[in-house]
């Protein structure tokens, strides 16, 4: 794998003129990493609607980026309701008229007790709680999905478009005793692989950043105390990735991860290359399409295959257009074809 390089934390604002006037949606932003990274968008001079189910912290959050003078909206949002999330987009709007970052950061951790089968009176299994699927993962797709239009209103050439997803280091490696949490992180960061030449296409950067550990409620007691005497990640430092992952104006590290693997430095990880085999034959097709010069080898060989893989639909279709044309010029054409006949002697 690609060595990583190391992002100092003077770098991680080195972009925030870019942040100036621009509108961050972000869920979760109540408490924790969320707040973090609402705070230092608004003290950039980005303008924050968060979504979140503690109305009490979120509109708290708020007021402070209000005193400090920054502007910033709070809506009531269950991140699991398809309503909630269309409604926290279309407050970015109404308020703000665009949307220029979006930031799926609300997530749990793991709930409930998937590694253990439990059953009830009649000795049956019981379903085991997928919430955790639900918060992290299906609320992630559910707004990336909604970003594509969001992003895109009143979007100009130029103009800084950014979605960055909340990965960690479960993103590359399983916890025991936390196997949906893992689950939903190693997805996020297969999601975010899946989603960045589309969303390239369009003029929207991606990334995910994974932090370790860091002291949020998130943390259950007891896992805080299984970690004691290990060194957290600085909150600040989340946020300062997020930040600079969302502004960093350079397209090469578009769809890479950012990871915070101890209290130490943040460290940008270009994107990996697996390309043997299969993997680069797709790999080359999909990078011809988007990348100029070299579609024009690769169009002429995709027809090709196009043609070839569909042939027998393309047959069906010409007889049948034929057979259409015939049946409805029948009046013209069935009698010229007798006259033709019985002029070579067959009839």
């Amino acid at each position: 794998m690609t060595e990583p390089i190391h992002i100092p934390d003077d770098k991680l604002t080195s972009c925030a003129e870019r942040a100036k006037g621009k509108v961050v949606v972000i869920t979760g932003g109540a408490n924790g990493i969320g707040k973090e990274a609402a705070l230092r968008f608004a003290k950039h001079g980005a303008k924050i609607v968060i979504g979140d189910l503690d109305e009490i912290a979120g509109r708290k959050t708020v007021v402070d980026i209000e005193a400090a003078g920054g502007s910033a909206a709070f809506i009531k949002c269950n991140v699991v309701q398809w309503d909630d999330l269309v409604a926290l987009f279309e407050l970015g709007v109404s308020k703000y008229g665009t949307v220029d970052i979006v930031i799926p950061n609300a997530g749990i951790g793991d709930k409930g007790t998937f590694e253990v089968v439990k059953f009830d009176e009649k000795g049956k299994p019981v379903k085991p709680r997928t919430i955790t699927l639900d918060v992290n993962l299906t609320h992630v797709f559910l707004t990336v999905h909604l970003a594509q239009h969001y992003l895109t209103i009143k979007k100009k050439e130029g103009d800084l478009k950014a979605v960055v997803l909340i990965g960690s280091m479960a993103s590359w490696t399983g916890l025991t005793g936390a196997s949906l949490y893992s689950a939903s992180k190693h997805a996020v960061l297969g999601f975010m692989r899946s989603m960045t030449q589309p969303l390239e296409a369009r003029g929207i950067r991606i990334a995910v950043i994974h932090p370790w550990f860091s002291e949020t409620n998130i943390l259950p007691l007891p896992l805080k105390l299984f970690l004691a005497g290990i060194p957290m990640v600085p909150i600040e430092r989340i946020a300062g990735a997020i930040f600079y992952a969302a502004t960093d104006p350079d397209w090469e590290t578009n769809g890479s991860s950012w990871l915070l693997p101890d209290d130490g430095p943040v460290f940008y990880v270009p994107k990996e290359e697996f390309k043997f085999g299969v993997y680069k034959m797709i790999d080359d097709r999909t990078n011809a399409i988007f990348k100029g010069a070299k579609a024009v080898k690769f169009y002429p060989r995709l027809a090709k295959d196009i043609y070839r893989h569909t042939k027998p639909l393309w047959n069906t279709l010409f007889i049948g257009a034929v057979g259409a044309y015939v049946w409805k010029n029948q009046d013209w054409i069935i009698p010229t074809f007798h006259r033709l006949v019985s002029q070579i002697g067959f009839a």
